[in-house]
């Protein structure tokens, strides 16, 4: 047996003869994909944006860490907690241009433009956004990102249903868009959302609960009596707050509750969050009067009326 030094094999050969069968493999990965803040060949003039990786994008800017999938731009990953159906969610999918994006309701605003969605993936960052809000205190739970990731695949689906009913209310997802030349991911171009649903009164329905969440009353629509807005699910990303996303989004899902025939609109919002009070205030949004009805005890209705 040869005497002398052992030199320790590189850290890519650690874990014996199965790392030295996938070298190979290990290497065209990483032929294939590129490293970590390593700019990409541009197609359009130095205009595209740079592609990093996927885990920190994730953690700098609040985005979905859904494996490294972002940086591979063949893949196509599944619906989170749902393996075995398939989906055609593409996280690297581009975003649609302005002149792409048909859409009936649309703002510009700065360099942003809110308006519906219009593809899965809109639809999933919108439910990633909302999942991150809900959890926003608890960054200190361990478990948080599995909560996270569970929360938002399950409301991406009731999203979806949502959008898609035919009958009975209308319901629109908007969302807050970048809007500039760079050649950008729907991942990286999402920045705002909210939900408008325009609908009847149900019978003995005097004031609106949020849709769907209404257990007292009867699922009967009053076609008699007129038709109102109800705003929900207001979220925008932490990195691109106290830019007017919000209320840009806002005024546009006053005027699309308008167009579709709603006299008022209404919003519900925690008695302690001032910021969102202030902000509903300016837009015109109003305190119910109850009249002796019974309400929440952390939670106000306030009005809009055209």
């Amino acid at each position: 047996m040869a005497t002398g030094s052992v030199v320790a094999p590189p850290p890519s050969l650690a874990g014996g003869g199965r790392g030295l069968r996938r070298r190979g493999v290990l290497h065209r990965r990483l032929a294939a994909s590129p490293m970590k803040d390593e700019p990409v060949a541009s197609t359009n003039g130095g205009k595209d944006e740079m592609v990093t990786d996927s885990l920190s994008v994730a953690r700098r800017a609040s985005h979905p860490g859904l494996s490294s999938s972002l940086s591979n731009p063949m893949s196509e990953v599944t619906t989170p907690f749902h393996p075995a159906a398939p989906s055609d969610l593409r996280f690297n999918r581009l975003r649609p241009s302005v002149e792409e994006s048909d859409c009936k309701y649309k703002r510009f605003f700065g360099c942003y433009v809110a308006r519906e969605a219009i593809i899965d993936e809109e639809y999933w960052i919108a439910a990633w956004l909302r999942a991150e809000n809900r959890y926003e205190d608890q960054s200190s739970d361990r478990y948080v990102e599995s909560f996270k990731r569970k929360f938002a695949s399950q409301e991406f689906h009731a999203l979806k249903r949502r959008c898609s009913k035919l009958q009975g209310e209308k319901y629109i997802c908007f969302v807050a868009v970048k809007n500039d030349d760079l050649k950008r991911t729907v991942l990286n171009s999402v920045v705002g959302t909210l939900d408008v649903c325009i609908r009847h009164p149900l019978h003995g329905e005097t004031f609106p609960a949020e849709p769907g969440k209404s257990s007292f009353h009867c699922r009967i629509y009053q076609p008699d009596q007129p038709k109102f807005g109800y705003l929900t699910n207001v979220c925008v990303a932490k990195y691109a707050r106290r830019q007017g996303i919000a209320s840009n989004m806002l005024l546009l899902a006053i005027d699309a509750a308008r167009l579709n025939g709603a006299e008022e609109v209404y919003i519900h919002v925690h008695k302690d969050n001032l910021p969102a009070r202030r902000l509903y205030d300016q837009i015109g949004f109003r305190m119910v009067d109850f009249d002796g009805a019974r309400q929440s005890s952390d939670l106000c209705l306030l009005s809009f009326s055209s």
